[in-house]
């Protein structure tokens, strides 16, 4: 039996969900700014309780790795390698926007276009990266300051659907090609972290715990406004 916490602090939410065997068997979130110190340990606790489990019943935990905010990156990190630690269980990363993208494609199950998923990296820049319907990553994640010629190369031949919490910006610059479309209101959830989890946690794709860091993608800056 597998049974694996995930754990989901990139952005403003705070998203934690329990899955045995590779489906979902509890899941706590909250979307109200940064009140991930607050919250992640009762609502750790709380999936737990509300599956009859304990903490040592755990095989793995699963962590959303990045790219997002700093902070919530890194409080996200530090409990997971602390539960690892401290019950001897493997811990295994996921790329932020490689389950959000999935949770899109899940639901839309559009085979003809891509899927773009994007967090705000301030001002006009994005965390970025494209993946197929199939969920593969078409382009890398990326750092992306958002101009009016941005994806122009792809978008003349390909339809593109933007989402997450740093497509709004985009989206005056980019919706007037008619294969860019938008999807709003789309966040991270601990939930959608599930399926990709389970495949690495079946390969025994686990992280080094001790050195194991969060993708900040960019450097954090001292004394700059930072999320």
């Amino acid at each position: 039996m597998s049974l694996i916490l995930h754990l989901e602090t990139s952005t403003t939410v705070c998203s934690v969900a329990l899955s045995k065997n590779g489906k979902l068997n509890a899941l706590k979130e909250l979307n109200a700014g940064y009140s991930h110190a607050e919250n992640l340990t009762d609502f750790c606790s709380e999936v737990l309780t509300q599956s009859k489990f304990t903490f040592k019943d755990l095989s793995a935990v699963a962590v959303s790795k990045g790219p997002g905010s700093y902070t919530g990156l890194r409080i996200g990190v530090s409990a997971a390698k602390g539960f690892c630690y401290a019950l001897d269980i493997p811990l295994i990363s996921i790329n932020t926007l490689q389950h959000l993208a999935l949770q899109v494609s899940t639901k839309n199950k559009l085979k003809d276009m891509l899927y773009c998923a994007m967090l705000d990296a301030r001002r006009m820049e994005v965390y970025c990266a494209l993946f197929d319907a199939q969920n593969n990553e078409v382009s890398a994640t990326e750092a992306k300051i958002i101009d009016a010629t941005s994806f122009a190369e792809i978008l003349r031949h390909q339809k593109i659907i933007f989402f997450g919490d740093g497509a709004a910006k985009c989206k005056t610059l980019l919706e007037p090609n008619p294969n860019a479309l938008f999807l709003d209101d789309v966040f991270p959830s601990a939930q959608d972290m599930i399926s990709l989890a389970e495949k690495k946690f079946a390969a025994q794709e686990f992280e080094n715990t001790a050195y194991f860091e969060p993708f900040y993608l960019k450097d954090f800056l001292v004394g700059g406004k930072q999320n």
